[in-house]
């Protein structure tokens, strides 16, 4: 696709922020993309439904709904929707932001932070002006401060052998080959590639093919295919197993995630 006809979406032109706290929310269809640009001013990207796909200072960022991407103030980034997402966003005023991650990261969102996201996407405030909505930004703010961070939910690895496995996994998230199978590939032990891994990605081998499987069948989920297909897809030897990983990453079933998607159309 040429730069001409990608489809770029639109980016707030602020020459400085209208309030500390500044909320925004949309859909962005299949296929989407952002300019690479900065701003003075803080910014949490959260897919409230869907997977999102930044890059912010030269690293690469994927988001399950589970995840927001934080970006700290003057980061160049930039963003790909490879699907359609539900976006929830908030710019944070420089003077809010010192206390904050100055590096981009992974913000795992609980739910007081989900929910008053999507609270102000229902009722369309971008600025609060209420006491309680005021009050209701503070608990943001603060949560924000609180919440766990991780560098990045899906990392890439970085000595030949781990990125060699990474790499065909991200080509072939069914594949379900057993660690020893793979350090055999690469001509390591396995145990070996399995501390290689932990120190490459700071997580577990299994854990992160638990991610790109999860990830995987997010953007599956927006298909016609039956939970079974995208089960036996993604190599899982039955629905019930598969259900079983998706509810631990999204507290939901696929069933029940397909249908809130459905839901808020």
């Amino acid at each position: 696709m040429s730069q001409s006809t990608k489809n770029y979406l639109s980016i707030p032109e602020f020459a400085e922020l209208p309030a500390p706290l500044f909320f925004r929310y949309d859909e962005f269809a299949a296929h989407s993309h952002a300019h690479p640009h900065r701003h003075p001013w803080g910014q949490l990207n959260y897919s409230a439904h869907g997977v999102m796909q930044l890059e912010v200072a030269g690293q690469r960022f994927i988001s399950p709904p589970s995840y927001g991407i934080w970006i700290p103030p003057h980061a160049i980034h930039s963003a790909y929707n490879r699907h359609s997402i539900v976006y929830r966003s908030v710019y944070l005023d420089l003077s809010l932001c010192a206390d904050l991650p100055q590096q981009a990261c992974s913000v795992v969102m609980n739910d007081i932070l989900k929910a008053i996201l999507n609270n102000f996407a229902e009722r369309d405030v971008q600025i609060p002006q209420s006491a309680a909505d005021l009050r209701l930004g503070e608990v943001l703010v603060d949560q924000l401060h609180a919440a766990a961070i991780e560098h990045s939910y899906l990392p890439y690895a970085s000595s030949t052998q781990t990125s060699f496995v990474v790499d065909s996994l991200r080509a072939e998230p069914g594949n379900a080959d057993t660690l020893a199978q793979w350090a055999e590939r690469v001509f390591v032990s396995e145990r070996t590639l399995a501390r290689q891994f932990i120190r490459e990605t700071g997580i577990s081998f299994g854990e992160w093919r638990q991610r790109l499987r999860f990830l995987a069948a997010i953007e599956q989920l927006e298909t016609q295919q039956s939970i079974k297909e995208i089960a036996f897809y993604l190599g899982y030897s039955s629905p019930s197993a598969f259900i079983s990983m998706f509810q631990r990453h999204a507290q939901c079933t696929p069933e029940q995630y397909r249908r809130q998607r459905h839901s808020e159309h």
